[in-house]
Order: C-alpha cells, then sequence, then structure tokens
C-alpha cells in the first residue's frame, strides 16, 4: 500500500495486551514481524513491521493516566476503519446508536483517532490518516488480508456502518454461513460480516483480523507450541484454506491460504 485508504476500509490494526513484550515475541516469531516497545512519549506503543512495512500495532493495556486497568479489559484485535472526516463520523455515529469508547484524539501528526462501540455491541476504530497512512503491507504471508465482523444482528449492522461511512452491504454467497455479507467501498468487497448464530453458542459480537498465511496448519502447528490455542482447526473453504485461533493471552485471530478467484473461462 502506497497511499491513503479510501474511507470505510479497513486500514490498521492494534492489540491491546497484558504482557506487550510477550505478544512482541509470539507474534515476530510466528508472522517475521519486527517490533519493539515503544519509547515512554508514545505511551510504549510498538508499530510492528513486516519487510520494513508497518502491519500491525501492539501496546500495553493502561488506562490513559498511564495505571493498570482494573479489570483488565477484554484482549481483543482492534480493526480501524478509514475515514477523512472522524468528528462527523462519529457524529453520524452516535447519532445510530454507537457508542464512543475512547477519543477522538489526535496521535502527533500520524491522523485521529477514535474507539466505537456500533448498536450490536462490537467494538472497532476510525482513522483519520495525517502521515501515516495504516497497514503498508497487505495480502501477504504474515500481514493483514481481510476483517470480518460477527454480530447478532446483521441488518443494524448494515444500517449503521453505511450511516457513518461510505460503505455499501451486499448478500454474498458463503458455504458453512446462513448469512454472510460484504462490505463494499466503490463496489470492491473490503470486509465481511457474519451472523453470530453460526458462531459457538457465548461469542460477543467482534471484528476478527485474518492474516494471510502461505501455510495455514505451519501457522497453526507453530502457534500451538508457542501457547495459543485453537478456536477452529484448519479447514477448506471456497474462498481458501482457514484456522483461528486464540494467542497466549487469549486475542483470537485467523489465518488463510487464499484460493485465487476462479477465472471466467
Amino acid at each position: 500500500m502506497n497511499g491513503p485508504y479510501k474511507p470505510g476500509t479497513p486500514c490498521w490494526i492494534d492489540l491491546m495486551v497484558p504482557d506487550q513484550q510477550a505478544a512482541l515475541d509470539f507474534y515476530g516469531d510466528l508472522f517475521g514481524w519486527q517490533g519493539e516497545i515503544g519509547p515512554p512519549e508514545q505511551g510504549g506503543y510498538s508499530v510492528c513491521t513486516l519487510k520494513g512495512k508497518p502491519v500491525a500495532g501492539i501496546m500495553k493495556a493502561m488506562n490513559p493516566d498511564g495505571t493498570v486497568p482494573d479489570p483488565m479489559p477484554p484482549t481483543v484485535w482492534t480493526t480501524y476503519l478509514a475515514t477523512d472526516a472522524i468528528d462527523t463520523a462519529l457524529k453520524s455515529a452516535t447519532d445510530a446508536r454507537g457508542r464512543v469508547v475512547m477519543g477522538p484524539m489526535d496521535v502527533m501528526d500520524l491522523g485521529r483517532m477514535a474507539v466505537l462501540a456500533d448498536p450490536t455491541g462490537a467494538v472497532f476504530g476510525l482513522w483519520q490518516a495525517g502521515t501515516f497512512d495504516g497497514a503498508g503491507i497487505v495480502n501477504e504471508h504474515g500481514a493483514l488480508i481481510w476483517n470480518e465482523l460477527s454480530t447478532g444482528d446483521v441488518a443494524a449492522a448494515s444500517a449503521f456502518y453505511s450511516a457513518i461511512l461510505p460503505v455499501t452491504t451486499a448478500a454474498s454467497e458463503m458455504p458453512g454461513a446462513s448469512q454472510y455479507t460484504e462490505f463494499k467501498v466503490g463496489g470492491r468487497a473490503v470486509a465481511g460480516m457474519m451472523d453470530l448464530k453460526d458462531l459457538p453458542p457465548g461469542t460477543p459480537p467482534n471484528w476478527l483480523p485474518y492474516f494471510h498465511a502461505d501455510d495455514v496448519d505451519g501457522v497453526q502447528a507453530a502457534a500451538v507450541r508457542a501457547g495459543a490455542s485453537v478456536l477452529a482447526p484448519a479447514f477448506d473453504m471456497p474462498v481458501g484454506r482457514i484456522a483461528v485461533l486464540a494467542d497466549p493471552q487469549g486475542a483470537p485471530f485467523a489465518v488463510i491460504t487464499a484460493s485465487a478467484p476462479e477465472q471466467p473461462v
């Protein structure tokens, strides 16, 4: 990626964890990321890189005043959607029954961010780029390739995101999912959405990142050896081979070897 992301497109992910160094070591070993704990003036935030390009952020779970949260928030990846007008998007979000969790706030000259919860309870971020557009490499081994929302109310979620960002939603055929929906920007699919009823009982609404893997089974085995757990063992679907894992601190993520789209005869 060599330019700004179109508004509505997932552009960045980051992870807040109790043990930042352990997370850096885990993902570094698993995907080949490079990263170290950042300086105090950046709250220790780590920008992890792959082939010299930013791929994800990892930070220690802490309150804005630097104290340790009690209770500790859930350890999950946050998906950030690009916007070119974050304050307008926030106003639209609250009008559409969303909730602002954090922000908006300026991140030096890098950009402006906020974290929200949609009306169905899924947490996500908004990012208005300054000097930092977001992920600099995607769709390669160890890099982000897809983001997927799981929600208990597909219709409400579709209406919400379409109200705050220039995205449209359209039903898509997905074997194994009773109702799969694609988010589209300019007619191009940028993210997916599925109904929670297709997932194990008790799964909360969430945005799940998918990382491309050249060998899903190999990554799954390596993750388990490093202390991760398997939420859904490697399986095949028309879109590719997928495994859903949780890192040693409990953050869910998926890996996929994506199938090439079928070409017309």
